[in-house]
């Protein structure tokens, strides 16, 4: 029986991640090879040691031996090069009896440990950046790069939530201080690690991230209370641990709230890697110690006692514990004493044996060194230059510097005829580096050097002639220390002619390296913060200074009141597609305020966000309210809303005319022909136009979710759902709420069932919809989210845009909509409201799509335009014109489109408003949204809510308000004059 449970338990570690065949071998061959070990060798099993390429013939003859004569369990390779490190991995599997787990702390790439490797920038500046597919793309190449050198884990990512900006040992290492975004992030560097078959590691458990102490020196005190721990701290955990991270490593940290044990740090403390960990969070991964070598907890149990006390307390694997055979004796000792016992032993063995076998250590091949170096380089280089470019963040542009136009780079004083121009400051620097470069030689800029060392007696002469002889200058801090320790290195001397230019008029400021250096500037009236000093960043900051790219980097923490997280200026390159703002003076639009302000008083929704776009450029926008009715969070314009069925124009309306352009779909033919699977059933006849019009005869909807609710409990049917994924279980409905994945095919032929009603008739129905969504993937090979990505939202660079926003956003920009009672039981935020659509996996034709009042502006803008923005085209004016144009007598709808009343004029309830023009086209949705393209008028009209927090749909005062039409009659009373 105690095997049974030991087998049980191993097991589950790893359903999630991997199929239950190969998890079932796995078992097998940790079995087998259990049976080889004696007692000294499972110890030994449990430890991963220090390994070096580059110490010499000693080191590797004293990890040779402890390789030989203990059978530890793995390696930690620390510095070195590439080839020396994949020979001696090759040596050392050749000698071990048991494969050895090879792991490394490669956080920012292996460039962290090995010379010839190019290193990524530091997550701090990854936290910049607001698509989180850049942090999937991150973790890719971490597990190529580990993939090819033979390891299987690697040490990363850290999730500790930096909320100190005096952190002395996390810091940069961070995403930032948002958890939110932490945890989003953290779970994309994961999954990108392990979708190339290495192993991550969430760290440092229970959260690094507020403290002023460096572990490395001394234990850290966290004097934090279990719920504060449990709302920030340990949230990023639970999100990694939901999402399948196979590894977390515990942090020598001193936290009374968890275990107040005196000097007893969370690595050896039962409550919290027993307690909090696996009995509380339910974690089932492998756990790995932060080293025991480092002084944290050193210096209160040495000589092999923290190895002991960190297999009291529960941990899986020890780090670098300084002295093996010291260790391995005194935990023998405490399984006599009955401190340890081998049952549970056996169980981490067990689980250490099965992580090896499911990341090939049963079928080793040895590491091939030819093109090595140049293999773990070939993606570096490119995906530097993307993030930096992305991650460039502008917190202040008050008097417009930046960009620089033309004329500000040279001109001639009225007063003196003398020519004036851009001087550059290099503070920190005392060489050319590319932005000297590029500053003096495209800008025609004076490049002055002042280094950190430099004498005080310089500043005032620098100002003066600075001050009589520059139109503009601009700032550059360079080489700067990443610590904040002694105010990140810079000196008084910088830090006083920094200040002092930055008094002058037309001055801007660019920093190249720690965000949080910022807060000796929070004044600057023109700042530009750049998260590293190399040549990408360098070229990125030049491009936004020169005008030939935009900013569009948030803060990723807080750096002081001025600039606090989430700060950033964005704005349009002209190059690309994009709104530029021409706002109205604010008391033009009194009316609209009036309006939503009586609405939100009624409670006809918590908040909203109203956009109206004339002529191209943006002439109003405003959001108002909160979030909830709590009004704990506030709207802003950047807050991202459940489109409901504005889904089906701009996902799934716009996929089906690109397809019908492309000569694809003919809109005269059958649903058969392109779904074969219908064929057969009642349905196989319907003309896509007509489905498109709704007039197929289809049933309006159909409560999918009905059928699943056991009708004696009222709960959702345990046969059908699990509160997380599994192999069998992998369609997210909500959260810890997940479908069969076999009932998808069941609700496919319950729409096949349903019966039809007169075929011609208007009827809105949602299963039109959800069938022309299926025919997007049928006849494109990609999922509907995939295609509407790639072909309209990545051109449009909408990064908010898209299916199943948790997977790259941070929670708190998604406005939650309806706290659900009888299905899924929880608050909505962030995986779609209606109930099919979420049933679906929250990919459908008719719902699912989330995004912001710009990004829909945009796409309502191009619709607008014919087709074309920017410099891009996207449908021939044609295409668009007879799909918004009215496409039945028997109702107002266009193809796909939603049109006006066809009698507007004279309606006593006209629809959607009254001066709208015929021209007009767009869609609402049931959350509270609608987005209104007028060609005729040039005008576009958002208005985005979420009117059915907290309960849902019986809240029908948006409608009877009227809220929608009037705010719009009112903006069309504004933008035409009237």
């Amino acid at each position: 029986m105690k095997k049974l449970i030991l087998l049980l338990a191993c097991a589950a570690s790893f359903s999630s991640s991997f199929s239950q065949s190969k998890v079932e071998q796995a078992k097998r061959w940790a079995d087998s090879v259990m049976l080889t070990l004696s007692k000294d060798q499972k110890i030994a099993q449990l430890m991963i040691i220090r390994a070096h390429s580059n110490l010499g013939a000693a080191h590797v003859q004293q990890v040779t031996e402890l390789i030989q004569k203990y059978n530890v369990g793995g390696l930690c390779f620390f510095q070195g090069g590439p080839v020396r490190q994949a020979n001696l991995t090759n040596f050392y599997q050749s000698i071990a009896q048991t494969p050895l787990l090879i792991t490394i702390d490669g956080e920012w790439g292996l460039g962290m440990r090995l010379d010839s490797v190019v290193s990524l920038p530091r997550q701090l500046m990854l936290g910049a950046v607001q698509d989180a597919s850049l942090a999937y793309g991150y973790g890719k190449i971490l597990g190529e790069q580990c993939k090819r050198m033979g390891i299987q884990v690697n040490f990363a990512p850290v999730v500790d939530v930096n909320n100190n900006p005096n952190n002395p040992v996390i810091n940069d290492r961070s995403f930032g201080e948002d958890r939110y975004k932490v945890a989003l992030f953290g779970v994309q560097v994961m999954k990108g690690m392990q979708d190339m078959g290495v192993m991550a590691c969430a760290k440092h458990f229970p959260g690094h991230g507020d403290t002023e102490t460096d572990s490395h020196y001394d234990l850290p005190i966290i004097s934090k209370t279990k719920s504060q721990l449990d709302s920030l701290e340990l949230y990023p955990f639970r999100e990694l641990f939901e999402s399948g991270v196979g590894s977390v490593m515990i942090g020598h940290l001193y936290i009374p709230a968890i275990d107040n044990t005196k000097s007893q740090a969370t690595s050896l403390s039962y409550n919290n890697v027993t307690k909090l960990l696996r009995e509380e969070l339910r974690y089932k991964g492998l756990t790995f110690t932060d080293a025991l070598e480092m002084q944290g907890v050193k210096k209160f149990y040495p000589d092999g006692a923290a190895s002991v006390q960190s297999l009291i307390a529960g941990n899986d694997l020890l780090c670098l514990p300084s002295d093996i055979p010291a260790a391995i004796k005194k935990i023998k000792t405490a399984l006599k004493k009955k401190k340890l016992h081998w049952d549970d032993l056996n169980s981490r063995v067990h689980r250490v044996l099965m992580a090896k076998y499911l990341h090939g250590l049963a079928e080793l091949k040895p590491i091939d060194t030819n093109n090595l170096v140049n293999d773990l380089n070939v993606k570096t280089d490119a995906f530097k230059k993307l993030l930096a470019q992305k991650s460039a963040t502008l917190v202040r542009n008050e008097q417009q510097m930046l960009p620089l136009s033309t004329a500000a780079m040279s001109f001639v004083s009225k007063v003196t005829g003398a020519e004036k121009r851009i001087a550059y400051v290099a503070i920190g620097a005392v060489t050319e580096n590319g932005m000297t470069q590029k500053m003096r030689n495209e800008l025609k800029a004076d490049v002055f050097f002042f280094s950190y060392k430099s004498d005080a007696g310089r500043i005032l002469s620098l100002v003066e002639l600075i001050k009589h002889n520059y139109s503009h200058v601009v700032i550059g801090l360079h080489g700067y220390s990443r610590r904040p320790q002694n105010n990140f290195g810079i000196s008084s001397t910088a830090l006083q002619l920094t200040n002092s230019l930055l008094q002058l008029p037309n001055a801007a400021l660019v920093l190249f390296g720690n965000p949080y250096a910022m807060k000796n500037f929070c004044d600057a009236k023109n700042a530009l913060v750049c998260y590293e000093d190399d040549a990408y960043t360098q070229q990125a900051a030049f491009d936004i200074i020169y005008g030939n790219q935009k900013p569009t980097g948030k803060l990723p923490v807080t750096v002081c009141e001025q600039l606090k997280f989430g700060t950033g200026i964005t704005y349009t390159d002209p190059k690309q597609a994009g709104l530029p703002r021409s706002l109205l003076a604010p008391e033009k639009f009194a009316t609209v305020d009036s309006i939503v302000t009586d609405a939100i008083e009624k409670k006809a929704f918590p908040g909203c966000v109203v956009m109206a776009v004339k002529d191209g450029k943006i002439a109003f926008e405003k959001a108002y309210g909160y979030y909830t009715y709590e009004q704990q969070e506030p709207m802003t314009t950047e807050s991202v809303f459940d489109m409901a069925s504005v889904t089906k124009i701009c996902a799934t309306t716009i996929s089906v005319m690109k397809l019908y352009e492309e000569g694809k779909l003919d809109l005269k033919k059958r649903l058969g022909d392109y779904l074969p699977w219908v064929n057969g059933s009642n349905k196989q006849d319907l003309l896509i136009e007509d489905i498109l019009l709704h007039q197929a005869g289809l049933k309006s909807w159909i409560p999918f979710y009905k059928e699943t609710i056991d009708t004696n409990s009222g709960i959702p049917s345990a046969q059908l759902y699990v509160n997380g994924p599994s192999e069998t279980y992998n369609v997210r409905v909500a959260d810890t709420f997940y479908m069969r994945n076999d009932w998808v095919d069941t609700m496919y032929q319950r729409i096949l069932q349903s019966e039809m009603g007169q075929y011609g008739k208007y009827v809105y129905s949602d299963n039109d919809f959800i069938f022309l969504g299926k025919i997007v993937e049928q006849l494109t090979g990609q999922t509907l989210d995939e295609y509407v990505r790639t072909t309209f939202y990545q051109p449009l660079q909408l990064a908010a845009t898209g299916f199943r926003p948790l997977n790259h956003l941070p929670v708190n920009r998604i406005v939650p909509t309806e706290r659900e009672v009888q299905f899924r039981r929880q608050l909505l935020r962030g995986d779609v409201h209606d109930p099919g659509a979420a049933m679906f996996g929250g990919i459908a034709g008719h719902a699912g799509l989330f995004s912001t009042a710009y990004e829909l502006a945009m796409i309502l803008q191009m619709l607008n335009n014919g087709g074309t923005i920017g410099n891009q085209t996207f449908f021939k004016s044609e295409t668009v014109q007879k799909f918004i144009a009215y496409g039945s007598e028997n109702s107002r709808r266009g193809l796909g489109f939603d049109k006006p009343e066809k009698d507007n004029a004279t309606r006593k309830e006209p629809y959607p408003a009254l001066l709208v023009s015929p021209s007009t086209f767009g869609h609402t949705g049931y959350t509270g949204t609608g987005v209104w393209g007028d060609p005729e008028n040039k005008i576009v009209y958002i208005f985005l809510s979420n009117r059915v927090y907290p309960e849902g749909g019986t809240n029908t005062k948006l409608l009877t308000l009227n809220v929608r039409g009037k705010v719009q009659d009112a903006i069309y009373k504004v933008l035409l004059g009237k």
